[in-house]
């Protein structure tokens, strides 16, 4: 596929995915969200050779949220019968499906965060495993200022990362949470200076890249049990545990430990 609003480089079993609109800080399009899920789905499959992604955004900001310059909604211009708009048909049809492919990578996902990371962006944000922000970042929850509710998953993930009483803050006020902030209330992971964010990022997903196949049940375990009961989740990490127990991986990493090495995993 030929991305017009992506920038991809590859370095061995590493991808960086920047969206790549720098003139509206990267607002999210339909285009860049059906781009970005082409380019989720193809670095991800079997045969690709890649064992982990960064997503980050270029120039000033990570993303702004949803491009409204092709009509009212999130990134689209659908009219109902009513002659009103549908602001969620490029949710059903786009969007939801987007973050749907994020949540269920079979590979870590890291997200680093330059600048805003704002509406539909603060949602891309949240979807790293693990989230590095620079120290300008901020993430803000900016729907209410056109009257318009959370989405992206937003109303899902807020609640759970960060209680009740900070995800109704974020979503009823519209603020901003600077980086710091949004650190010491636990919804990322580390915070860099500016021009520490890429090279942080890249030797976090570096790590993650050379790390074993088990590192993609790992995520996705951590995913499931956001909705599980108790004894699902003990289920499916028997499950789990079955599938990386007959991975190349796990013999290695087991001979290494007894032979006193650091182990050198091959992803399979």
């Amino acid at each position: 596929m030929d991305y017009k609003r992506l920038k991809i480089t590859t370095e061995d079993s590493l991808a960086v995915i920047t969206m790549s609109d720098p003139a509206t800080l990267n607002a999210a399009s339909l285009e860049m969200g059906v781009e970005l899920h082409h380019a989720l789905a193809s670095f991800s499959a079997p045969d690709a050779g890649v064992r982990a992604i960064i997503l980050t955004g270029e120039g000033r900001g990570f993303c702004s949220g949803a491009n409204l310059s092709a009509g009212p909604g999130p990134g689209g211009g659908a009219v109902d019968p009513d002659g009103r708009p549908d602001a969620g048909k490029a949710l059903e049809h786009t969007y939801n499906p987007l973050v749907t492919a994020m949540r269920d990578l079979p590979i870590p996902l890291v997200t680093a965060v330059n600048g805003a990371a704002a509406g539909v962006g603060c949602s891309f944000a949240l979807m790293g495993d693990l989230i590095v922000a620079a120290e300008s970042a901020f993430f803000m929850q900016a729907f209410r200022r056109i009257g318009l509710v959370p989405d992206g998953g937003s109303t899902y993930l807020l609640p759970r990362l960060i209680g009740k009483a900070r995800a109704m803050e974020m979503a009823l006020l519209g603020e901003k949470l600077p980086a710091a902030k949004a650190l010491e209330w636990g919804l990322i992971n580390r915070v860099v200076p500016d021009a520490d964010l890429m090279p942080t990022a890249l030797g976090i997903a570096r790590e993650l890249a050379n790390g074993p196949k088990s590192l993609g049940l790992i995520r996705k375990a951590m995913w499931a049990s956001l909705d599980a009961e108790w004894l699902e989740q003990l289920h499916a990490e028997r499950m789990a545990q079955k599938i990386a127990g007959k991975t190349d991986d796990f013999k290695e990493g087991v001979a290494a430990f007894l032979q006193k090495r650091p182990a050198t995993f091959q992803g399979r």
